[in-house]
């Protein structure tokens, strides 16, 4: 693989041109690091069994233990890949998103057996993000993202917050990574929504009551 570029893009007003040429890159199964509301993620095209895959190596899991979230550009889409909702969650995810909340839900059919959890959910993200909603909006579908975090020898975790820094961090080990200004240290808040319950399982960056 050749050296990763990194393109800055402004939140402002994501520049359509670079915005094709980053949905051009996912389309051919590359890997990008991205901002999000929260914490910038890798993300790749739902559509590449073996870009997620990779993903799941540079976090330091096998794939089967990955925990990944769709990445959205908002709740229409996300309601295409996942079960049914009830009235009560239908409207909690309604006044949360776009936000920085990873709601996990019954997948359907529409996503691949090998992004779900063990027990068929998978996490929905939909983050108040111009950057990422414009790249998901122009590739049509879902991005497969997990947070950048820096693994050390002793296994603890730090998040990269400075595109730089993540540039530097990961080198030629994805495709690009999009400079959209520095990102939150806080992770999303996480709302388990599966089996016709809600429950918080982290509280983060997103306030929630329940």
């Amino acid at each position: 693989m050749q050296a990763v570029m990194i393109t800055k893009i402004y939140t402002e007003n994501p520049n359509t041109r670079d915005i094709r040429r980053v949905v051009d890159l996912l389309q051919q199964g590359g890997i990008i690091i991205i901002p999000t509301d929260t914490l910038y993620a890798f993300a790749c095209s739902m559509e590449f069994k073996r870009s997620v895959e990779t993903i799941a190596q540079l976090k330091g899991f096998t794939l089967k233990k990955a925990h990944y979230s769709m990445l959205c550009s908002s709740l229409s889409m996300a309601s295409e890949y996942v079960r049914p909702m009830d009235k009560d969650t239908f409207a909690l995810l309604k006044e949360c998103l776009p936000g920085p909340y990873t709601f996990i839900m019954d997948a359907n059919g529409n996503v691949p057996r090998n992004f779900m959890n063990p027990n068929k959910t998978i996490g929905v993200r939909v983050p108040n993000n111009s950057i990422l909603q414009s790249v998901v909006e122009t590739l049509g579908c879902p991005l497969i993202g997990t947070s950048v975090r820096r693994i050390d020898k002793e296994q603890e975790t730090e998040y990269l917050t400075d595109p730089e820094l993540i540039h530097e961090t990961f080198g030629n080990r994805v495709d690009l990574v999009i400079d959209g200004g520095m990102g939150q240290d806080e992770p999303s808040t996480v709302v388990d929504c599966s089996g016709g319950e809600i429950t918080v399982i982290r509280y983060g960056k997103g306030p929630i009551e329940l």
